[in-house]
């Protein structure tokens, strides 16, 4: 190996690659491998010959200069077999040449996803549906429904429905919570207010409620608080729902289960509204009025000036049938004799 790294640039490298292979020296064959720039050789020589030939740092300066993709997949796998502890350090030096869907189905068959965790959190900016869903399972097995909830928000590529239907049969009741959430995004409203139901998660329920802008599916919720006995979350309903319930709907219902002191402050804040929109209807009508008195003193004005002007034109004292003859009352004409 001294005698190589002194002068491997004046000897013949192919006649000593084969001498070093036949004398089963592995590092000087790496070595030269490396010099002669034949890096996939050189990768694959020390995965074969790991045993006396394998250190990590300089594999890692190898196999990124590797041609032949492939040689990523097999070095993959030899990390897994024999160095997990590595396999992360290796991952993160090639993921700008990695297919990321392949690398996790060749995890998730050979039942190794926990592996490569650090691995997945460090892609997930690529937003990949593979690589979201193969974190998705690793965190639904951990139960860690904290980072399941941020990472739903924050990457949006993965099978929405198919999620929440796993995730409403959880045993759980934050997992059941974020399934009614995912329901929520997909504005499945009725399905993500019956699982809040079940699990008795009113504000979650109210919330959506006023997100669906849907009278129907606010009146509904309503309803069901009034005939549950919930006193609470039917006054939170109408506070948060104030503009999609109908006036005439909260009335019935009040009437029917004695809720009138309860909506009475509901009742007041309709009646502010509604004098607030008289008052402006009002004041637009004053305007109107105000506007046509004064055209219509505009109107006489004008009038009258036309009236001045007519009598100032026919001031000549001239009839419509000398005009027509076309004669000129000039001074001159009549002076002279003339006519």
């Amino acid at each position: 190996m001294e005698h190589l790294k002194l002068f491997w640039s004046r000897i013949n490298i192919p006649k000593v690659i084969t001498a070093c292979e036949s004398a089963h020296l592995w590092p000087e064959l790496i070595f030269l491998y490396c010099h002669y720039e034949e890096w996939d050789n050189a990768a694959l020589t020390v995965m074969e010959r790991s045993e006396t030939a394998f250190e990590h740092p300089s594999f890692k300066e190898i196999i990124v200069k590797v041609s032949n993709l492939e040689i990523y997949y097999k070095a993959i796998n030899f990390y897994v077999n024999l160095h997990p502890s590595l396999l992360t350090d290796l991952l993160a030096v090639l993921i700008p040449r990695l297919d990321l869907p392949r690398v996790v189905r060749i995890f998730q068959k050979s039942d190794n996803l926990p592996l490569i965790k650090p691995f997945l959190i460090s892609v997930l900016e690529k937003n990949n549906s593979i690589v979201n869903q193969a974190y998705h399972d690793l965190l639904i097995e951990e139960e860690d429904y904290k980072s399941l909830r941020s990472v739903i928000d924050a990457h949006d590529k993965f099978d929405h429905i198919g999620l929440a239907e796993r995730l409403e049969k959880h045993d759980l009741l934050f997992f059941r919570q974020i399934a009614a959430i995912i329901y929520r995004k997909e504005k499945k409203w009725n399905k993500a207010i019956a699982l809040l139901k079940t699990d008795k998660l009113w504000s979650d329920a109210i919330e959506s409620a006023a997100l669906s802008e849907n009278t129907k599916v606010a009146t509904e919720l309503l309803t069901y608080f009034v005939e549950t006995g919930n006193k609470e979350c039917f006054v939170a309903t109408l506070y948060a729902c104030y503009h999609l319930i109908p006036y005439d709907v909260v009335l019935e219902l009040a009437w029917l289960h004695n809720l009138g002191d309860l909506i009475k402050p509901y009742e007041i804040s309709i009646a502010k509204e509604n004098q607030a929109k008289l008052n402006e209807v009002y004041a637009d009508l004053k305007k109107r009025e105000a506007k046509e008195r004064e055209n219509e003193v505009d109107q006489e004005t004008g009038a009258g000036a036309f009236g001045q002007r007519l009598l100032l034109t026919n001031g000549t004292g001239m009839n419509s049938s000398t005009a027509s003859l076309g004669f000129q009352p000039t001074g001159a004409g009549f002076g002279n004799g003339g006519f």
